[in-house]
């Protein structure tokens, strides 16, 4: 009769096995926080919950922010925030994910009951889709007022980083499909852009993101520079201490499988056969 693993294990960015505690201290010690994630994994769901709790216990002053409410609902999250409409309202005034109801609104709850700030970070994403179809140049014809939900432009992009050139390596062999990471780019500066325009100075920033949109950017990979939301934050705030969190699965918890070494601070591993929410 085969034995029960338990259901997941934090390492280290070098693959040492480690605790929640030590992640927790570090979180501390921190200007931002990304938690990575897999959408569809409750652990890490959990997890994001327990980490926002356990730092709110130790006195810590926060502000949330997330890629799952996009910046032109801000206006709804706020509406939430200070009690004008319930939680079984929100759907109405904010386009929310199918999991929201178990994996985002136990967050918001949070914020609500501490006074937290709740900041919409992601670009909508219907000018991602646009940067996608006809290229980012188009979105220079949006209003002025929709100029605002987005990064200001031009932005910075780099096509070398690691997630953008394997996006490009998708697209036929690397040749065409520019727009399919540029579309990436405009989402990771989107957030990098409010999550800054958020930050403050007594406050950790704990952000909550695909975990795509922070990996690859631990300080342990001294020639890796780096991906995502973290680069754009880096161009802007260099001194900032940014801690990024990954989730991943694997079939065996008792070691970190080499290809996911450096891939963040802390790597958090679930078994790979712990249900998905969807």
């Amino acid at each position: 009769m085969a034995t029960a693993q338990a259901p997941h294990q934090w390492y280290t960015s070098t693959g040492k096995k480690t605790k929640f505690k030590k992640v927790l201290k570090h979180a501390e010690k921190s200007d931002i926080v990304y938690f990575g994630e897999l959408h569809n994994n409750a652990i890490a769901h959990w997890l994001q919950l327990e980490l926002v709790k356990a730092l709110q216990e130790k006195g810590q002053m926060l502000v949330l922010g997330a890629e799952m409410f996009e910046t032109d609902n801000q206006l709804g999250v706020n509406a939430f925030l200070s009690g004008e409409i319930e939680a079984d309202s929100l759907g109405q005034q904010v386009r929310l994910w199918p999991n929201h109801k178990t994996d985002y609104q136990p967050l918001l709850d949070v914020a609500k009951q501490h006074g937290f700030p709740f900041v919409a970070t992601n670009i909508p994403r219907r000018y991602a889709s646009q940067v996608f179809r006809q290229g980012i140049e188009s979105l220079d014809q949006l209003t002025e007022e929709e100029k605002a939900w987005i990064v200001p432009l031009p932005m910075k992009y780099d096509a070398a980083l690691p997630g953008y050139q394997a996006m490009l390596d998708m697209m036929s062999g690397g040749h065409g499909g520019d727009n399919f990471p540029k579309a990436q780019a405009i989402k990771d500066a989107t957030m990098a852009h409010f999550l800054l325009k958020h930050l403050q100075s007594d406050a950790i920033f704990v952000h909550f993101n695909g975990s795509y949109h922070s990996d690859n950017h631990s300080k342990a990979a001294v020639d890796q520079p780096g991906d995502g939301i973290p680069w754009y934050i880096h161009q802007d705030r260099p001194e900032l201490k940014q801690l990024i969190i990954t989730t991943i699965t694997q079939a065996d918890l008792s070691n970190l499988a080499e290809e996911h070494l450096h891939k963040a601070d802390f790597i958090l591993v679930v078994d790979e056969d712990v249900p998905t929410t969807y």
